[in-house]
């Protein structure tokens, strides 16, 4: 498999190369409202983000009516309503998608969603959705991967509560449709522990298959997402709400609009941190490095046509002037040109 290292994503392009691409993951929190909707959206645009990506599904094909919720669900929302009858409340029609869509588009920012099932994706691609991004709940959903990736478009997957061989598994799938994927680490939990971010599974992934990947991140506060860019991610995935205290499955595990502006701030100075990866002086390094290195001079009195000697010559301080001691190995024995002087420069 040789999956596509540069992957444009409406007018941003993504890879190892470009900045960051980061996304505002509005899901669910919502909570059905459109107003509170295109607020999220205000947010996203305000916090630097390159897209706001939100979830669509039709309750009754994507969970059984007498399900219930997951255990950090109950805690959130009501524990004895089921998992169907939240999701029911946190649908988005068809209509209310598009009236997102179009005000992403006076916003300039990316409108993404999560397809849950087919109906979802195919109303999604009909509509012009840029790209796909698939949940960890369907990584190992083989069928609709497969339908996923005979749309043709960009693919971000969640590689979230599965095992290595069942990502291979996964990409096996896609590969012979779409070779346009990018890869997330996630820790499938709202919120995790510090001890489950693992952000070393980037650096498997990038052992293990030839893709751009990045960290869909549920990790508390700004958490884990700057120091996975430090270790390979080019995509960054963030859950935000517009307050951790509304009621809803995932608004305690977000992060506020302050933590998300925070969050791109991190990200950007990182990038910066980490640079080209060309050793070179950098330009504020160039007169330093002028004032500070080291040139040849004569350690003592040196006669025209004697040798060059480890007793004869030493590295000094000289502003830039003269021979670098790089070459020390190389002037020692040849022959001086010329006298030269105590601390006189060679």
């Amino acid at each position: 498999m040789q999956f596509n290292q540069i992957i444009k994503i409406d007018n941003k392009i993504i890879s190892n190369s470009e900045k960051i691409f980061i996304i505002a993951e509005a899901g669910v929190n919502h909570n059905g409202d459109m107003n509170i909707a295109k607020e999220m959206i205000d947010i996203a645009v305000e916090a630097g983000v390159d897209a706001v990506k939100f979830q669509t599904f039709k309750a009754e094909e994507l969970i059984l009516k007498n399900i219930e919720k997951a255990p950090y669900q109950k805690v959130t929302t009501n524990h004895e309503e089921s998992q169907y009858d939240m999701l029911k409340r946190l649908e988005l029609t068809k209509e209310q998608t598009i009236d997102l869509m179009n005000y992403c588009r006076q916003k300039n920012i990316i409108f993404l969603s999560t397809p849950f099932e087919k109906t979802s994706l195919d109303e999604l691609d009909e509509l012009g959705v840029k790209a796909f991004k698939i949940a960890a709940t369907d990584i190992t959903n083989i069928q609709f991967l497969e339908q996923v990736a005979k749309k043709k478009k960009p693919i971000i997957l969640s590689a979230g509560m599965c095992y290595l061989e069942e990502v291979r598994k996964a990409l096996e799938v896609i590969y012979p449709f779409n070779q346009e994927v990018i890869l997330l680490q996630c820790t499938a939990n709202y919120p995790i522990q510090d001890s489950e971010v693992n952000l070393n599974v980037i650096k498997t992934f990038k052992e293990e298959f030839p893709i751009l990947v990045g960290y869909s991140d549920h990790s508390q506060g700004v958490g884990a997402s700057p120091y996975a860019v430090a270790v390979g991610a080019k995509v960054i995935e963030k859950h935000f709400t517009l307050d951790k205290h509304m009621i809803g499955p995932d608004h305690r595990a977000s992060i506020t609009p302050e933590e998300l502006k925070q969050l791109v701030k991190d990200i950007r100075r990182v990038e910066k941190y980490l640079g080209d990866g060309m050793k070179m002086p950098t330009c504020s390094e160039q007169m330093t490095r002028k004032s500070l290195q080291k040139c040849l001079v004569a350690k003592q009195m040196i006669h025209q046509g004697e040798k060059f000697t480890e007793e004869n010559i030493v590295a000094k301080r000289t502003n830039g002037v003269g021979i670098s001691a790089l070459y020390y190995k190389e002037m020692v024995g040849s022959i001086a040109k010329k006298n030269y002087e105590a601390n006189e420069i060679l």
